[in-house]
């Protein structure tokens, strides 16, 4: 599970915070200051478990900023999304300077804040789990969006060094076939007997051209489990590589 602290001094948003945190999977709320002398306490306890922070910037006499600094010297593996009516330009750039992950205005859509957090978990994922990436892999951490995605569709069709035709072709019809479930890689590569190294490759590659949808599965124990399901709106262009 993901630890997530919240730090806000309006116990009204803190709540809601803490509500829209528990209906996202895999996803739990550690604890909530109201102060700033709270949160850096839980901070500066390596024994209290956070990944996450959620941070307001207004609160009473303080400024959530300065809570910034003592997280960088506390040398904690923790994440901050800045979570504040604070839409100047100064506080942004202070923000981004200091390496917060994501920035969301008050007032906003629970469907933002779902994007803003899931996303930062996908990335946290592929950081912790891989030792070597792909340059797809890493647009992907640092921009969010796949650059390979953003060309036009013909380049899209031109395959990366270490994909071929065939292999894409039968994992393509295997896909056509079971468009309407979500499938790990696992469950692709038992089925088509190709190794699951290789039918990553092409799963990364068809998430990036966006006709796959990916979500992160979080369990109890274990690693998270990668899941895909066909965007029904591109089934269309999937057809066509299978057939190719």
């Amino acid at each position: 599970m993901i630890n997530v602290l919240i730090v806000d001094d309006d116990a009204m948003v803190a709540e809601l915070n803490h509500r829209y945190v528990t209906q996202l999977r895999g996803f739990q709320c550690c604890g909530v200051a109201s102060t700033l002398e709270q949160a850096k306490a839980l901070v500066l306890n390596h024994q209290h478990p956070i990944d996450l922070i959620l941070l307001d910037v207004y609160m009473q006499q303080e400024n959530g900023l300065d809570l910034l600094p003592v997280l960088r010297n506390a040398h904690r593996p923790i994440d901050v999304i800045m979570i504040s009516s604070a839409s100047d330009a100064e506080t942004i750039k202070k923000s981004l300077h200091y390496g917060v992950v994501d920035y969301l205005i008050k007032p906003f859509q629970f469907a933002r804040f779902e994007e803003a957090l899931t996303s930062w978990a996908k990335k946290k994922t592929l950081m912790d789990n891989q030792q070597n990436y792909q340059q797809s892999e890493l647009d992907r951490i640092i921009h969010g969006t796949p650059m390979q995605a953003q060309r036009s569709e013909g380049e899209a069709k031109r395959l990366p060094k270490g994909l071929t035709p065939q292999t894409l072709r039968t994992i393509c019809q295997w896909i056509d076939s079971h468009s309407g479930i979500d499938f790990s890689t696992e469950d692709l590569a038992s089925s088509v007997l190709i190794s699951r190294v290789s039918c990553r490759k092409y799963l990364v590659w068809l998430e990036e051209i966006k006709i796959l949808h990916t979500s992160v599965h979080y369990g109890m124990t274990g690693r998270p489990v990668y899941r895909y399901r066909l965007q029904p709106e591109l089934h269309a262009r999937l057809k066509q590589y299978a057939q190719d």
